[in-house]
């Protein structure tokens, strides 16, 4: 945890420095790595009371992104890396198991920075984690970082994007109410204190009317009430966030019965979340 608060304040200090959209950003080869080491049972614990898994069995099918991420923030927040990290955007992940991970076994973590795309709204960051067992790859992810400024690129997607007409169509499964202080709470557990989830004044300062959800409490609590981190076929999942989760909120768990796509609705139908799950034959 002091490395992480470290970068923390790295990331505060360095951000105000950092333009992004320079035309000639280049992305650190740095691939900080994490030695061989169990899960801890509390923070694990803590981890899954908060997301809605199952207090046993295996790991949790995000957790090992959470695991990794004081490796990301201090990429992010190293003098090299682009993109300023305070009011970074999460916009998608993609996750995809080889195996279930028990929390025993000792899990070594790597990140690094895969590519710098132009956005309708900014700029987007690739980053990769990738989790081995003596060796072996486990599990890894994808994810898109947005740095939101100015840009005349008006052929990338919004990050408010629509959803298609299928997704809206979904049926109802589940219906929860997030408080208010639910950015603060999972930012203890995960480490991500990132100052758009944490209170609506830090947020107003990134151009949100009030805190928003993680997206990646957003993404765990979904695959929880689906129970798809638990299912052997399971080859890959795909999550894109299309609209922030404004705190406190009423939301609406959707999903087909085949377990092949859902989403997250919000007021007035709107889309905050849709993933696709993709299964081995």
């Amino acid at each position: 945890m002091t490395s992480l608060s470290a970068s923390l304040v790295r990331g505060a200090l360095t951000s105000p420095f950092k333009r992004a959209g320079r035309p000639d950003a280049a992305l650190p080869p740095d691939r900080p790595t994490r030695p061989a080491a169990p899960v801890a049972p509390g923070p694990l614990a803590a981890y899954g009371r908060i997301c809605g898994f199952a207090e046993s069995g295996p790991l949790p099918l995000t957790y090992p992104h959470v695991l990794a991420f004081p490796l990301t923030m201090r990429l992010m927040t190293g003098r090299t890396f682009p993109l300023p990290v305070l009011g970074l955007v999460h916009t998608w992940i993609e996750i995809t198991p080889h195996r279930a991970v028990q929390p025993f076994e000792p899990l070594e973590l790597a990140v690094y920075a895969d590519g710098l795309t132009p956005h309708r709204r900014g700029t987007e960051v690739t980053m990769v984690t990738e989790a081995r067992v003596d060796g072996e790859p486990v599990w890894e992810s994808r994810s898109g970082y947005l740095s939101r400024h100015a840009t005349t690129d008006a052929a990338a997607s919004p990050l408010t994007a629509s959803a298609p007409d299928a997704v809206g169509d979904l049926p109802a499964v589940a219906e929860w109410r997030l408080p208010g202080d639910l950015g603060r709470r999972y930012g203890s557990i995960s480490g991500d204190r990132n100052p758009i989830h944490l209170h609506p004044l830090t947020a107003r300062l990134f151009g949100f009317p009030r805190a928003i959800a993680h997206g990646m409490w957003t993404a765990a609590r979904c695959l929880a009430e689906s129970a798809t981190g638990e299912a052997p076929e399971l080859s890959s999942v795909r999550v894109e966030f299309k609209a922030p989760v404004l705190l406190p909120a009423t939301v609406t768990y959707a999903a087909d019965a085949a377990g092949h796509t859902f989403a997250l609705r919000g007021a007035k139908g709107r889309v905050h979340l849709v993933g696709t799950v993709a299964r081995t034959a």
